[in-house]
């Protein structure tokens, strides 16, 4: 199987070639947005940090942000900063350097004399790495070089039972053709994880994912709180799903049959092929977001009860198993797995799910794109933050 992708320096492929309009801490975040509204082809995103953190908190900003410049559907970067916070966009800049060699340009709102002047500049930085995107041209590349990001969100029962279920079929075809199939939310997986643990790779890789388990609980614990209290969600419970562990039973078959390959932590890139773990909350922004910082390309998210988020780096497919949800918010939602319930094989509408995640990959927008959404939908996790 085959698609088109833009090559970058790195070799590798992206889906989308933006050039991004990045805030180095929260206080860019508007001018970032104007910027990123005066250039066709830029986008921005939101950065709610940058200042007033602690060190390993900043450590988690850095992180990100560089994973959300190095994704390949991103050709260039713009970082705009204040110049007063601990993550100077020079710096910002020096992490991003380490991550890949896209061309990044830098400005701070104080040394330009305010927003007006740093927008002037920035606008022209950013309309001549749209014009150099522009050139790139797609190439056919094998889909060995796609990494799909796996996500369940507002879930009900038909989640579980089917809209996981063929994700994991997708997930089982991506790793059988030599490609990235991504899962994540660690408070979802709580009452399953000795499942999950059985098909690693290595018993070490087990005991890792056990010990993110065993630490999510301990965190909450230790602040007085109960995972429980907030899993699963009001939604979650009117869609049919009455406790964690039977919701962690649902959610871990969007990761299919296949032998976990690696476990990462949060935001992490992954150093090999097949079906990865990683550690996030449960919160489908935190969780996306990360995904996407990792490097996946394409989101896929699951959803019973209906979310329309999208990202500004990676186009997000939603899909549903609810026929009723469906009918009902179509304008959100790309595909309707219902007619499993009806008799249709969860191999033939996995082989679907799969082709229209091709042609997305080759260029088609998603109902979150077409709306323009993910600027705001940009969350990054705080240290002993499980949402």
């Amino acid at each position: 199987m085959k698609f088109y992708g833009y090559r970058r320096p790195d070799g590798k492929f992206g889906v989308r070639n933006h050039v991004l309009i990045m805030p180095s801490v929260g206080c860019a975040n508007e001018t970032a947005r104007i910027i990123a509204g005066l250039v066709t082809g830029a986008v921005s995103m939101v950065n709610q940090h940058g200042c007033g953190e602690t060190i390993g908190n900043r450590k988690i900003t850095q992180l990100v942000l560089a994973g959300l410049a190095a994704n390949p559907n991103v050709y260039g970067v713009v970082l705009v900063g204040l110049g007063c916070e601990p993550n100077t966009a020079d710096e910002m800049a020096q992490v991003i350097a380490a991550r890949t060699n896209k061309p990044v340009r830098t400005l701070e709102i104080q040394a330009e004399g305010g927003t007006l002047n740093t927008i002037n500049k920035a606008v022209r930085y950013a309309q001549e790495l749209v014009v150099e995107a522009s050139a790139v041209q797609r190439e056919e590349c094998n889909i060995s070089e796609l990494m799909l990001g796996i996500e369940c969100g507002s879930s009900d029962a038909t989640s579980g039972l089917v809209s996981n279920p063929v994700m994991g079929n997708v997930s089982d075809r991506l790793v059988d053709l030599g490609a990235v199939a991504m899962f994540s939310e660690t408070p979802e997986i709580i009452g399953a994880e000795h499942i999950l643990a059985r098909r690693c790779a290595t018993p070490e890789m087990g005991k890792k994912l056990l010990a993110m388990c065993n630490k999510t609980e301990e965190d909450m614990r230790r602040v007085g709180e109960n995972l429980r209290s907030g899993q699963p969600g009001p939604g979650n419970k009117a869609g049919g799903i009455s406790t964690l562990e039977e919701k962690s039973l649902g959610c871990i078959h969007k990761g299919g049959t296949k032998i976990i390959s690696e476990v990462l932590d949060y935001a992490c890139a992954p150093t090999k092929k097949g079906l990865i773990y990683m550690d996030t909350p449960g919160y489908d922004m935190l969780s996306v977001t990360a995904k996407v910082a990792a490097g996946c390309q394409v989101i896929v998210f699951t959803t019973g009860r209906g979310n329309p988020i999208g990202n500004p780096v990676a186009p997000v497919l939603k899909v549903t198993a609810n026929k009723d949800l469906f009918a009902r918010m179509h304008d959100n939602l790309d595909m309707d797995f219902s007619a499993v319930f009806d008799g249709k094989g969860m191999e033939e509408m996995g082989l679907e799910v799969l082709q229209e995640v091709l042609r997305v990959a080759n260029g088609k927008l998603t109902k979150a794109e077409a709306y323009g959404f993910g600027f705001t939908e940009t969350i990054m996790r705080r240290l002993c933050d499980y949402c």
